[in-house]
């Protein structure tokens, strides 16, 4: 695992970030029309009936089509983008963490949404080619191992931030003139203040924490192939069982609660996809005690057949920690 964490996370505590062509995400529009898709212009594969009937309904769906235009890596894109626009959840130089982040389009919206100066990390079991501006760490996010990881990510770019750079400027011959550069012992005061805030915060340093995590299927083909496009394991919407579907994600909706607990500052949002179920109401009452206000959302965006909800929990209370 720290193999994989030199090799995932960013070093001396600088942000990696790859540049992937897209779409500049404006902050209201998305949703404008475009000309429908005629089933005549569509070839389909014949790899499976399974296959043809999901194209045929990404093909058709307004979403699908919207999240091409603008340059988004999913659908999943507007979902975040409702809740946003209804909760105002993102400022500008936010820290964001984005659990389960696979293929990347709620990180697109927050690093849209934050910046200029917004910090987006994301981690997901899947290795996936980041967002423009996103940082990523792969890894089982169910692991204790993993999640220390990002913790520790965050103290160390909170400790590592250096002074501001000196401004230079031209003088009357043209040479460049350093006009003030911090001192030793201004550095030293510097790194003391900050040390002494992190600890005042309690290693709290996210301002919203999202999780959009589903359980992956168990990889039974492909072992030889070792691509982004092909990875080790693969997402999933749903098994086709409820009780299945609602259980699992609400193992993954108290893990990301827990970091949550662990992470976020007095203030901060949180995020969850969830599947219905008979155990929600307990993860809300636990929402409850840790929020100043919790909403269960369906976006319209989501799929009406699908059994899939948000809990949207703001302003959190600063004294209450969770221990689940």
């Amino acid at each position: 695992m720290r193999a994989l964490a030199r090799i995932a996370a960013p070093r001396n505590g600088i942000p990696l970030t790859i540049t992937v062509p897209s779409a500049t995400i404006s902050a209201y529009g998305f949703l404008s029309p475009i000309a429908p898709v005629s089933s005549g212009s569509v070839r389909w594969s014949s790899s499976s009936s399974s296959s043809s009937r999901w194209k045929q309904r990404q093909a058709t769906d307004f979403y699908a089509r919207e999240a091409k235009v603008y340059g988004l890596k999913s659908r999943a894109a507007f979902k975040l983008l409702e809740m946003d626009s209804k909760y105002k959840l993102f400022k500008r130089g936010q820290t964001i963490i984005d659990l389960g982040y696979a293929p990347g389009s709620w990180s697109q919206v927050a690093f849209e949404r934050t910046k200029p100066n917004g910090r987006v990390i994301g981690i997901d079991i899947i290795p996936v080619q980041p967002p423009k501006g996103v940082t990523t760490i792969q890894g089982n996010f169910l692991s204790p191992n993993v999640r220390q990881l990002v913790k520790d990510y965050l103290v160390e770019f909170a400790q590592r931030q250096s002074p501001s750079v000196p401004e230079v400027e031209p003088s009357e011959e043209g040479e460049p003139i350093i006009t003030e550069r911090q001192s030793y012992i201004d550095t030293e005061r510097a790194e003391s203040v900050e040390s002494e805030h992190l600890e005042e915060n309690d290693g709290r340093l996210v301002d919203v924490v999202l999780s959009d995590m589903s359980a992956p299927w168990e990889q039974t083909t492909g072992f030889s192939s070792r691509t982004l496009s092909n990875p080790y394991f693969r997402m999933m919407n749903a098994s086709g069982m409820s009780f299945r579907d609602h259980a699992g994600s609400m193992d993954l909706c108290l893990a990301a609660l827990q970091f949550a607990s662990d992470t976020l500052k007095s203030g901060g949002h949180f995020v969850c996809k969830f599947y219905q179920g008979a155990e929600d109401k307990d993860l809300e009452l636990k929402l409850k005690k840790m929020f100043a206000k919790v909403h269960r959302e369906k976006p319209d965006s989501s799929r009406s057949e699908s059994r899939e909800s948000f809990f949207v929990a703001l302003r959190r209370k600063g004294e209450v920690t969770l221990t689940l």
